[in-house]
């Protein structure tokens, strides 16, 4: 099956990540095609590929699927021996609840740190809201930490580790201090190959997106 995945700039595009990612660590063979972002043409290249005129996009033949979640359930249901969600119907229940609380909540968060790869060392403020989307995001890695043991979420990669990929970059670019039981996921996820992959392909980057340049 020919298999393509349409991404934006790896230093900001945060949902390019979490498609990108789960390919990767599921051993799926794909082309890659990055559009650029906010530069003149962009529009017309993702609309020539996306209907809903945003990234990421999967190509699979004849078939197109986009938004994360959406692809992130496709792949897992084209690719079963890749065991993108728990074996276990409970662990995969917590999976597709913390996946689709990740994937349409955290708004704070998302505005007030936008993923940027390369600013490490970066501050912005923390306003209430956003303290709040990160401590839950915390208590989320914790409980995870607790039931299914360290390193992946759920104990091996699974579509819940593409989902909160993002946001282990965004606290590692801000310095977000976290506690021992939150550290192991975003451990994990930084010393996997995959997602060193594409941090170093993001320094070659040269776009910047002035928005996502917040904070001093």
């Amino acid at each position: 099956m020919a298999v393509t995945l349409v991404i934006g700039n790896r230093n900001y595009s945060s949902w390019s990540l979490r498609a990108w990612l789960l390919l990767r660590e599921a051993g799926i063979p794909f082309e890659e095609q990055r559009i650029a972002l906010d530069v003149p043409g962009t529009a017309e290249a993702i609309g020539a590929v996306s209907p809903s005129g945003r990234v990421p996009v999967l190509l699979l033949e004849d078939e197109v699927v986009w938004d994360s979640l959406a692809i992130a359930e496709t792949v897992a249901e084209r690719y079963p021996e890749a065991k993108l969600w728990p074996d276990d119907l409970s662990a995969r229940a917590h999976a597709r609840s913390v996946s689709a609380e990740m994937h349409a909540g955290f708004a704070a968060l998302r505005e007030q740190m936008p993923m940027n790869c390369r600013a490490m060392g970066r501050k912005v403020a923390l306003p209430d809201d956003l303290v709040a989307d990160i401590d839950r995001v915390i208590e989320i890695w914790s409980d995870c930490h607790r039931r299914y043991g360290g390193g992946w979420l759920f104990g091996r990669f699974s579509v819940a580790d593409a989902m909160f990929a993002p946001v282990a970059l965004r606290f590692r670019t801000y310095g977000i201090n976290l506690p021992d039981s939150a550290r192991s996921f975003p451990e994990r996820l930084l010393d996997s190959r995959s997602l060193q992959e594409w941090l170093e392909a993001a320094e070659t980057e040269t776009e910047v997106i002035e928005q996502d340049e917040k904070g001093q």
